[in-house]
Parts: C-alpha cells; sequence; structure tokens
C-alpha cells in the first residue's frame, strides 16, 4: 500500500481526539520504525477504547475526507505485532457494527478485504494459530463480505476458503471460533464453484450434524449452519447431494419437531431457517419429487395453517406458501388446443414469425403443456462458473436503447411511388372542395382578426362536473341547437337514420305513443322495468321500417333447458318468437337474457295493437350519440369469425358513468396467501373439488346448468371473451380466456355474461390463463361488472366490482410453443370474489369498460346526423376493408369556411393537419373512450371546439383494428399478430388498416403536409396515470454511455411542448411518466416509424390507466369514462395552447415549458427489451415489483446482510416516485 502523507497537525481539531491518535498512527507508518511497535500497540488501544465509548469517534474514523480507515488498514498491513492487529480487528469491528452497510463498503471500497485474507493466510501458517485472532478475522469478514461481490472468487484464489473449512471441520465443539468460521463460509458459498468445492469437500454432511431437533442449546450455532446450509444448496449439485442422502425427509422431520416444542414462538428464526433449507433444496425437480413423496405439501400446510393466528409467524407462513406453490405439480390447462377456439383462415401466410410456425405445426403435436416445462433448465452434473460478478458491479446497461445516431436521425422516406400515393386524394377532398353546392352561413368575407374567444379561459367538459338530476345531455356530448333555423332545415333535408325527440317530451317520465312514427330517444339505457316486462330476445328485422317493437307479454321461464341463445316464453307474443329471436337477412340478432315477470294478456294485447308505437323515456345524464335502436342496426352490418347473433345488454342499453367516486380498492393483507392456501388445498383435499364443466367453447353439445346453485355463463356476443368454465366448489369457478385468432396465447381481456346467481352469496372466480408478469390488479384496480337489473332500475352503468382481488403466478405450465419458444413459464390467475345484489340478476363482467365496433359506428353515425353542417366540415370515409370485411372509418373534422371566397378557401385549405389514431390493441378499450371524447369535443358548440376546428385539419382512425375488437382479441388482429410492430413493413394483404393509414401519412408527406402532430391513443396495464411516449434523438443519446455524443446534438425541443401543456392542463396526466426514449424493440410502431419516416416531430403514443391515478385532482381514484372522455377533451385543448405557441398575441407560454436540462425525465431506468413476442409490450414495461408468493419480502440476499449485521430493510410498495414511475425492472 501506498505510503500516505503526513496530514498536518494544525488542520486537526483539537476537540478530536480520534483525529490526533490517528495522525500519531500515521507518523509511525511512515518512520516505518521497528521500535516504535509498542507506541503503535499504545495508540491502537486508545483508539479502541475511544470508537467503545464514543459514537463521534467511529463517524470521524470514516467521515468524508477522513484518513482513519486507510490510516488503519496501512497498520493492519505493515505490523508484526500481534496485539496491535488484535486491537485494529477490535476497532474495525467496532466501526462496521455501528455504521450498517456503508460503513462496511468503505472498508471494501480501500482494499479491506484483501489485507484480511492475507492475514487470514498467514495467521494459518501459526502453529498453533491464535484463536483470537482467528475469531476476529473471521467475524469481520463475516460483516464485510456482503458488501465485497467479489469476495468469492478472492477467498478460493487466496487459499482462505479452503482454511476456513478446515476450521470447521477441527472445530465442531468449539463454537466460539466455529460460528464466525460458518458465517464467513456462507459468505463465500455465494460464489457457485464456492459452493460446489465445498460440497465435495463434506460440508453438506458436516452440517447436518450441527442442526437437528429441538434444543435450547446453542440455538445461535443452530440459526448459522442452517443459514449456510441453505446458501449451499442452492446450488443444484449440492441438492442433489442432499436428496440422495435422504436430507429432505429429515429437514421436514426437524420442522415439525420445532413447530411443535416452540410454542411460545422464541426460535421463529431457526424455524424460519430449516424452511429456507427446504426451500433451496426444492429448486430441482429431484428435490420438488422428494419433497411430495415426504408428505411435504401436507406437513407445510398444516404447520403454515397454525401459523396464521400469529401475526410475528407471517414470514413462517410466507416462506412455507412459497415452498407449496413451487413444489405444487405442474398442470396442464384443460384445453385440447391453445389456440383459439375459432379459425380464421389467412389470405397470406406469413414466411417467418409466430403465426408461420402456428401453421406448420402438425395437427397430431400437444400445443397445450410439453414434459420439459418444469422451471428446471439445465441441471448439469458439473457446474461452472459464469464469471457474472463483473457484470454486476457495472452499471446496468440497456442494450435495447438506440446508441446509434445515425439510425436515429429522421430520414423522411415516402416509400411508395408517388403514382402509388395518388389513390390516396380520395381521402383529401377537403384540399380540392371549392364549396360551389354547398349553403354557407356568410357571403362576404371577414377580416382576419384574432378570435376574441381566445382571451378568455377555455371551457370544456370536466369529470367533476355534478350531473343534475333534470334530463340534460352529457357534458361531453354533443348538443343540437334546434333554434337554429339552418340547422333544422338541415336535419329535415337530410335522411335521418332516428329521429330526435322534442325537447318538451323528453321532460316527460311516461310512454308517449304516435301512430306515425316511432321515436327513440338518443339512449335506451334506462329503460323502466314497465317497457321490458316479459322480454327474453329481441330481434329487429330489415324488412320493414317500423316494426321494431318491444314486446311486453312474455312470461320468461327461470330455467333454460334448451340453449345459451334462445329462453323459451310461456305465452306467445306478436313479432317476438317463442324462442325469442326472428331472422333478418338470415341471421338474427338477440339480445341476452332478461330478469323480470311477466303482465296479463290484456294489456298484452293493447300493446300489440298498437302498431309503430313511440316510445320515449325520461334520462337523465344521456349520451346523445348512444341510440339502442341505432346500435342495433350498426350490429347487423359487423362480421365476426363466430357469426355472433347476440348482442350484449350493456352494449345495448349504454353506459352513464355514476355519480359516485371508485377508490383504488386497498388491498387487505395476506389476501394472495389465502388464495395460495386455497388452491393448495385442491391437491390435499382432491375429493372436495367438483372439477365440472360448465361452459365450453371447444365442446358445443356441453350441457347447460339447469340446478339453481350453478351458475351460467356465455361471452358469444361482440368484444366477449371466454372459452371455458369449470366449477370447481359451489361458489367457485375457473374460468378460461379464448386466445387471439389465428394465435395461442395474448390471454388478458375479459367479457362474459353471468346469470342464474343468488343474492348475498359470494362468488370466486379465477381467470386462470393469464400471461402478463404483473397486473393492476394487484395495485387496486378492480374489473367491471354491469347489472342489468340496475340498468332496469335506471342505473345502466359499469361499476368497479370484487374483493379479495390480486393476480399471482399459478401451477398451470404453458408449453414453450405458447411461450415463445422458453421452457417453464408459468400462467398467471387474477382472482375476485362478488357477491349480488340480485337474484336471477344478468350480470357482465369486463376487464375494462367496453367499447365495440358497433357502438364506434354507432357513434360516428350519430354525430355526423347531429353536427351542423354549417359550422362543422365532417365526413366519414371508408379507409379499408378488414380481413374479415368490415370497414375500418376514417373521420376528416374541420371547420367550414367562412365563405365562398378564395381568401377564406384557401385558408380552409392550408390548415395544418393532425392525425390521431386509436385502438390498434382490442383489449385497450380505454383508448376508445379517450377517442369518444376528443370526436364529441370536436364536434361540439364550444367556442374552444370551434376554434381548434378553424385551426387545423383533423384526420382521424378511431379503430385500426376492427376485426380484433369485434372477436374479442386482447392485442391482434385476425393476423395473428401485433398490429402496432408492423408499421415498417406492412402488408397490404395482411395489415390492411396500418398499410393504407401509413399511406395517408406518406401522402401528406408526399405533397408537403406533413402534420403538426401524430397522436396514437393506447391503454397501459401496468402503470397510473395517462402520459405520453414520444421520440427524442438528445434525451434517447442522454440515457446511454453516448453522452459526449448527446452535448453535440442540436435538436428542437418542441416534441416536449404538448405533453407539458397536457400536464398542466388534464389533471389525469402525469409528465413524471412520459418517456421520449427511442428502443430498438420499438422500431416498428407507429409512435417511432411516423417519427422516423414520415418526418413528424411531434409523433407520440398517449398512454391511458386501465386502474387510475396516483397523483393530481384524481389520486386515489380509480379511472372511469368520465375522466377518459375528459382526457380525449384535454387533449383538444392541448392542441389549441399548442396553436397559441406560434401566436404570441394569443398566449403567453413560459420560457420553461421547453426547457429539458432542468426538467428531463427520469427514464434512464433499467429498461428490458421483451425476450419474446408472448410478452410483447407496446412501450417501454413497467413492472410494480410484488412477491407473487405471499406479502413478505423475502430475499436471500438481503438475510445474507441482515446475518451479517447490516441488512437495512426496504419496503417494496407500489407507492412509487414519479422518476421511479418510469422505471422498469426484469419481469
Amino acid at each position: 500500500m501506498n505510503k500516505l502523507k503526513t496530514t498536518s497537525e494544525k488542520s486537526i481539531p483539537a476537540s478530536s481526539r480520534t483525529i490526533c491518535l490517528l495522525s500519531q498512527l500515521e507518523k509511525i507508518n511512515v518512520d516505518s520504525v521497528l521500535a516504535e511497535s509498542d507506541s503503535a500497540r499504545y495508540v491502537t488501544s486508545r483508539i479502541l477504547h475511544l470508537v467503545q465509548s464514543q459514537e463521534k469517534s467511529k463517524k470521524d474514523m470514516t467521515s468524508k475526507g477522513s484518513p482513519g480507515i486507510e490510516v488503519i488498514l496501512s497498520t493492519l498491513e505493515n505490523t508484526k505485532d500481534l496485539q496491535t492487529i488484535l486491537n485494529i480487528l477490535n476497532i474495525l469491528i467496532e466501526v462496521v457494527s455501528a455504521g450498517g452497510g456503508r460503513r462496511a463498503s468503505v472498508l471494501v471500497t480501500k482494499g479491506g478485504t484483501q489485507i484480511l485474507l492475507q492475514l487470514l493466510l498467514n495467521a494459518s501458517k501459526d502453529s498453533p494459530p491464535n484463536e483470537e485472532l482467528l475469531v476476529l478475522l473471521h467475524t469481520l469478514l463475516a460483516k464485510i463480505g456482503p458488501k465485497d461481490k467479489k469476495i468469492g472468487v478472492k477467498a478460493r484464489i487466496n487459499g482462505a476458503l479452503n482454511i476456513s473449512l478446515n476450521l470447521v471441520k477441527q472445530n465442531l465443539q468449539n463454537h466460539r471460533l466455529l460460528l464466525p468460521c460458518l458465517q464467513v463460509l456462507r459468505v463465500y458459498s455465494t460464489n457457485s464453484v464456492n459452493a460446489v468445492s465445498m460440497g465435495k469437500n463434506g460440508i453438506v454432511e458436516l452440517l447436518f450434524k450441527i442442526i437437528g431437533p429441538f434444543s435450547k442449546k446453542s440455538t445461535s450455532l443452530m440459526k448459522v449452519a442452517l443459514d449456510t446450509l441453505a446458501a449451499l444448496l442452492k446450488s443444484k449439485t449440492n441438492a442433489r447431494r442432499a436428496v440422495d442422502r435422504g436430507y429432505v425427509q429429515v429437514l421436514l422431520t426437524i420442522y415439525v419437531d420445532w413447530h411443535r416444542h416452540d410454542s411460545r414462538h422464541r426460535y421463529m428464526l431457526i424455524r424460519k431457517g430449516v424452511l429456507q433449507c427446504i426451500k433451496s433444496v426444492t429448486n430441482i425437480k429431484l428435490g420438488r419429487k422428494a419433497f411430495i413423496d415426504a408428505n411435504g405439501m401436507k406437513i407445510l400446510y398444516h404447520t403454515s395453517q397454525e401459523c396464521l393466528a400469529v401475526r410475528t409467524l407471517d414470514p413462517l407462513v410466507n416462506t412455507s406458501s412459497l415452498i407449496m406453490r413451487k413444489c405444487f405439480p405442474k398442470n396442464r390447462l384443460p384445453l385440447p388446443t391453445i389456440k383459439s377456439a375459432f379459425h380464421f383462415q389467412l389470405p397470406v401466410i406469413p414466411a417467418s414469425g409466430p403465426v408461420a410456425q402456428l401453421y406448420n405445426l402438425p395437427p397430431d403435436v400437444d400445443d397445450v403443456v410439453d414434459e420439459s416445462d418444469d422451471n428446471d433448465d439445465g441441471e448439469t452434473e458439473s457446474e461452472i462458473e459464469a464469471e457474472i460478478d463483473d457484470d454486476k458491479d457495472q452499471e446496468f446497461k440497456n442494450d435495447d436503447i438506440e446508441t446509434d445516431i445515425d439510425k436515429l436521425r429522421p430520414r423522411q422516406e415516402l416509400g411508395r411511388p408517388i403514382e402509388e400515393l395518388k389513390m390516396y386524394e380520395q381521402f383529401f377532398l377537403e384540399l380540392s372542395e371549392d364549396f360551389r353546392d354547398w349553403d354557407l352561413v356568410s357571403k362576404e368575407p371577414k377580416p382576419l382578426v384574432p378570435d376574441a374567444s381566445l382571451s378568455g379561459p377555455i371551457v370544456v367538459p370536466t369529470a367533476s362536473e355534478e350531473h343534475s338530476a333534470e334530463a340534460n345531455l352529457s357534458p361531453q356530448g354533443v348538443a343540437l341547437k334546434e333554434s337554429n333555423p339552418l340547422l333544422t332545415e338541415e336535419y329535415n333535408r337530410r335522411p335521418m337514420f332516428l329521429e330526435l325527440p322534442k325537447k318538451d317530451s323528453m321532460k316527460d317520465s311516461s310512454l308517449h305513443q304516435q301512430n306515425d312514427e316511432r321515436n327513440m330517444l338518443p339512449s335506451c339505457q334506462c329503460l323502466s322495468q314497465e317497457i321490458v316486462k316479459g322480454f327474453d330476445r329481441i330481434s329487429l328485422q330489415n324488412s320493414a321500417k317500423n316494426d321494431q317493437y318491444f314486446g311486453a307479454g312474455c312470461v320468461v321461464k327461470k330455467e333454460n333447458k334448451t340453449s345459451l341463445t334462445t329462453l323459451p316464453c310461456s305465452k306467445p307474443c306478436e313479432q317476438v318468437s317463442p324462442c325469442g329471436g326472428s331472422l333478418f337477412e338470415g341471421s338474427s340478432v338477440q339480445l341476452g337474457k332478461l330478469c323480470c315477470t311477466g303482465v296479463d294478456s290484456e294489456e298484452e294485447d293493447s300493446r300489440s295493437n298498437s302498431s309503430g308505437e313511440e316510445i320515449v323515456l325520461e334520462v337523465s345524464d344521456v349520451s346523445p350519440v348512444h341510440d339502442c335502436d341505432l346500435y342495433i342496426e350498426m350490429v347487423k352490418d359487423t362480421k365476426s369469425v363466430p357469426e355472433y347473433s347476440e348482442v350484449a345488454y350493456p352494449d345495448y342499453f349504454g353506459h352513464i358513468p355514476p355519480s359516485f367516486k371508485e377508490p383504488i380498492l386497498e388491498r387487505p393483507y395476506g389476501v394472495q396467501r389465502t388464495k395460495i392456501s386455497q388452491d393448495i388445498e385442491r391437491l390435499i383435499y382432491q375429493n372436495d373439488i367438483i372439477d365440472r364443466v360448465v361452459y365450453d367453447l371447444d365442446n358445443m353439445s356441453c350441457p347447460v346448468p339447469d340446478e339453481p346453485d350453478v351458475l351460467r355463463f356465455n361471452s358469444k356476443f361482440e368484444s366477449g371473451n371466454l372459452r371455458k368454465v369449470i366449477q370447481i366448489r359451489k361458489n367457485e369457478y375457473d374460468l378460461i380466456l379464448n386466445s387471439d385468432i389465428n394465435s395461442n396465447h395474448y390471454h388478458q381481456w375479459f367479457y362474459f355474461e353471468v346469470s342464474g346467481m343468488k343474492a348475498g352469496i359470494a362468488y370466486r372466480f379465477n381467470i386462470i390463463n393469464c400471461e402478463k408478469s404483473n397486473s393492476q390488479f394487484n395495485y387496486g384496480m378492480q374489473p367491471l361488472m354491469y347489472s342489468v337489473q340496475e340498468a332496469l332500475n335506471s342505473r345502466p352503468c359499469w361499476t368497479r366490482v370484487g374483493t379479495d382481488i390480486c393476480y399471482y403466478k399459478n401451477h398451470f405450465s404453458r408449453s414453450s410453443i405458447a411461450a415463445g419458444g422458453q421452457k417453464g413459464k408459468s400462467y398467471y390467475t387474477i382472482t375476485f370474489t362478488v357477491t349480488f345484489q340480485h337474484k336471477d340478476d344478468v350480470c357482465y363482467f369486463a376487464y375494462h369498460y367496453p367499447y365495440t365496433y358497433s357502438a364506434l359506428k354507432m357513434h360516428l353515425r350519430k354525430l355526423e346526423s347531429m353536427h351542423n353542417p354549417q359550422q362543422i366540415y365532417f365526413r366519414q370515409d371508408v379507409l379499408c376493408k378488414t380481413l374479415a370485411g368490415n370497414s375500418c372509418p376514417l373521420v376528416t373534422i374541420t371547420a367550414m369556411p367562412e365563405s365562398k371566397y378564395y381568401e377564406h378557401i384557401s385558408q380552409f385549405r392550408n390548415r395544418p393537419y393532425i392525425f390521431l389514431s386509436a385502438r390498434v390493441h382490442p383489449g385497450e378499450t380505454n383508448s376508445s373512450w379517450v377517442m369518444k371524447g376528443t370526436l364529441e369535443f370536436l364536434m361540439s358548440n364550444n367556442p374552444s371546439a370551434q376554434c381548434l376546428r378553424e385551426s387545423y385539419i383533423f384526420k382521424i382512425v378511431p379503430m385500426l383494428n376492427p376485426d380484433g375488437v369485434i372477436n374479442g382479441n386482447h392485442r391482434c388482429s385476425l393476423s395473428g399478430e401485433d398490429l402496432n410492430r408492423q408499421w415498417q413493413n406492412p402488408n397490404p394483404d395482411l395489415h390492411p388498416t396500418i398499410y393504407h393509414a401509413k399511406g395517408l401519412l406518406q401522402y401528406l408527406a408526399a405533397i408537403k403536409r406533413l402534420p403538426l402532430v401524430y397522436c396514437d391513443y393506447h391503454g397501459h396495464s401496468r402503470k397510473k396515470n395517462v402520459f405520453m411516449y414520444g421520440c427524442s434523438i438528445k434525451e434517447t443519446m442522454w440515457h446511454t454511455n453516448v453522452n459526449a455524443a448527446a452535448c453535440d446534438l442540436i435538436e428542437d425541443p418542441g416534441y416536449r411542448a404538448l405533453p407539458k401543456i397536457l400536464s398542466q392542463t388534464a389533471p389525469a396526466f402525469c409528465m413524471g411518466s412520459c418517456s421520449f426514449v427511442v428502443e430498438k424493440s420499438k422500431e416498428s410502431t407507429a409512435r417511432v416509424v411516423v417519427w422516423r419516416e414520415i418526418g413528424v416531430q411531434r409523433s407520440y403514443t398517449m398512454e391511458s390507466t386501465l386502474c387510475g391515478c396516483d397523483q393530481g385532482k384524481y389520486k386515489g381514484l380509480q379511472i372511469g369514462t368520465r375522466e377518459l372522455e375528459e382526457m380525449g377533451a384535454k387533449f383538444c385543448v392541448g392542441l389549441l395552447r399548442l396553436k397559441g405557441m406560434s401566436s404570441p398575441l394569443e398566449y403567453s407560454l413560459p420560457s420553461s415549458l421547453l426547457d429539458i436540462e432542468n426538467d428531463l425525465i427520469d427514464s434512464s431506468c433499467k429498461v428490458t427489451s421483451p425476450t419474446t413476442y408472448v410478452l410483447d409490450e407496446d412501450e417501454p414495461r413497467f413492472l410494480e415489483e410484488v412477491d407473487y408468493s405471499a406479502e413478505s419480502n423475502d430475499d436471500q440476499d438481503a438475510e445474507l446482510a441482515d446475518n451479517a449485521g447490516d441488512y437495512e430493510a426496504t419496503n417494496q410498495d407500489e407507492g412509487l416516485s414519479e422518476s421511479d414511475a418510469t422505471r422498469i425492472v426484469h419481469s
């Protein structure tokens, strides 16, 4: 070690005796006078006395800038005096014992580990060796070892490993020396090569001589021996050795003995140590088999149940739970194949990729599970050391972040010939429209002056608005000004799909009948009991306009003994067939079951004789874009692969946001542990399991249960997803979701119907084949339920329901085919418990608020029929046909020109474009609700909306994946591929919506009309709040090691403006969750391709949470449709403020808005690219950490530090800071 310069005594404070003594010791070292060993012995003894008596002295030793540790280590390295060495070792033990991990780390960084190991080597050569010296050396090494990740390698190379091992063998009865030696061996065993080496030298057998049945003697030694054994058994070689010698049975016997005798729970750490040994040995397949054979499942189940009453024993319960879950035999999903129950033949089979693999599988291959799925990869007879220590010491490096600046720089490429792109001219008629045939309001040009309305506040609908009891339109709704004669004339002139009622009729809650025509309020969401009384199914016919009839005379039978699609009626009813269905165009559209009572036949006859009766209901807070009858008309043209003929009641009635707030659910302590325990009971008490299939898409002849105690299920309607249901216990059901069509995975979205329930009884539902490694269901999110009975009682809304909710890894194994080539992967379970309010209700459950393709078509039709053509230029085109033949709508919205004069027409044509898209992933229904808010705001009479229309031309593709939405997919289209990974090279035959949406953008680039903003609306399943992802070269480089290159970059920071504006105006938006990093794995997403190839600087993905918010106005609340629609409206307001940035007369934005340097988003987090398409995330993944086995934070490395006296407890809770909110950790 280099000699240190003498510290000037003038700079030493007189008050610090420790520093003075250190200075003297340093002088002794420099002088190297052998005769001064007595002086060194005296000084070190004085220092030892001070550190033992004064905490301040310890701080002085390790304070920043203090030479204390260097001086002490230098003396230790150079002195030959035994007493001086003992003094120094005691000093260091005192210092690191009280200072936690930081002081031990200081000692390691100063080279302390190497000095101590060399000293141990020298001490072992003495004959006989000094026991006091050996005890102190091992004690100190045990304390600093966990802070030195290379100590295992150093000890093996130095020879200290064998020295400590031999000391253990020679001193089994000398507990004073044996204890620290075992502690050091435990530290050494973290290195796999060391563990194997010690195992070969008989350390495992040696430790089983130390541990044994219950005894109050030598409990400290017993605890250390168990911890060392648990660490050694992590080696598969050692674990196999333990299994071969029957030690699994021995460990279980020891655990039961300590469990029975430790009635006062004084030796919980020893009991936990035994469990840790069992946990380590069951990491291998042989260990798990030995555990099962030794009746370990039943033993740990019963002992853990006995521990539940004592909260302090939770670590035992949690560890037992983890072991039992690990040893639970892997089961296959009870399915004939994991491929979707529905098949759609593709026009073109991809040459490679998962879809090609799926099509190339031999028909007789079992794709549900394979034999190697046992989480036991790479069991080999010999283990070689993977030198990963160096990697651990390095900072985390995200290899997915693009570091090549040339690849990052946007390169505007058309990608297609100009001649080919001309096909998109038909979608840009606004650029050539001269309005000669239009009757515009103004005939004279108006002076071009700034809009006075911009000087005031922008008023937009907010989710906090209270709803009055009177009939009124939704804040997000589009209001009709009936006082406008031009508007009224337009309505009279245009064909109407459904007449709107007069305002005075809306004030009356009674039913009105008219003979000429039947008018319906825009929403039937609040159908009264009298109207629907006696309904079973409803079918509407295309052949006549006025025969849409609400039958009211059918008495519904409680039992259904035919099928899920029909329900017999006890009375005949005109225009409603006995089975409840009638045909139109060869197929029927039917509503699901209703639970109501009958009316007498006289009333039925009187109503039946009134052909074309008008039904007008008073509904408060009804969105004017929902129309029950129009919805049915839209359903008729919707093409699904299963050819659905039913309509789910929530989609028919519509949804009104509840007036009450829905807080994020507080998770009860131990709920996950309880659910796992109940799962384990299935294995232990198999005779108690019913195991009855009650719903099965793969078996169309599966009988519908008619027992009163059995629930009935259905999902045969648009966007429905439920494949199979198995009754497990009387009130518990396992549910299996269907894969995306032409896929064998992506199970997350669910939407299904339940009926036949009893009120006041708790039913447990387990969705057992989810694939994501975590979910917001672990952090307060609840599933959604829609009650038909509540809808009939004028409360038609989706509400958050469920208790005892958790999401955890289960014992159902995924095949390597289902896991993208990976073996040993398990499925995950969403479990929730629901108590129904009404007997024999019909309820629907969904992952998130459903928004169907038919609902979109209905909303667009209503918006088109209700808008004021004198003010709003609205055009709906069909961008293309999907694979199934459904239309992909393209909407154009802007303001009409003020007149036909040239300057007004020119201003109209030269407005910049805003391009929006949504719902590329079918399971992200929240994106459609945000889009609904955007569309309704743009079509509203709000002055800000009018200003926005006058400022921009909006091109909107509100649903990029209609086929996926219709068929209940979670992520893919019918091609079986994630459409948001196809933007680089979309196939016109397989990805028509992406191909043509990109074509629209390429056309705009070709004619030099690049959009000012492109935004793709998405939903996020793992994060809270609403946030954006954008693209920045500089910020991407900042988060790599190429910081020097990033400093020289010049980049327009305008991409940050819109997110900044939204963070100031939209209460659900969180700037801290935004990221502008470009990753290699996202290079084919819309956001990156539109930025890189099309050249749109402000290219974003806007992600909305599926759960709720943890900041701002909605902190602690689950998100609802009102908040999502508000976000869509606030996005529009943000665009208006963005426009103001280029108009200083209108707005003055703070300069800090674009200050990247002072407000850089902390997204330099650990971003891990997906290793397989199975868990492919749309954007950088985020995972709130959770222990899937239980509520404990048990970790072997943490325990290691704990045993060394340096453990600093850390709590894994989901309340992350804003900077942490963007952290992505390994799944």
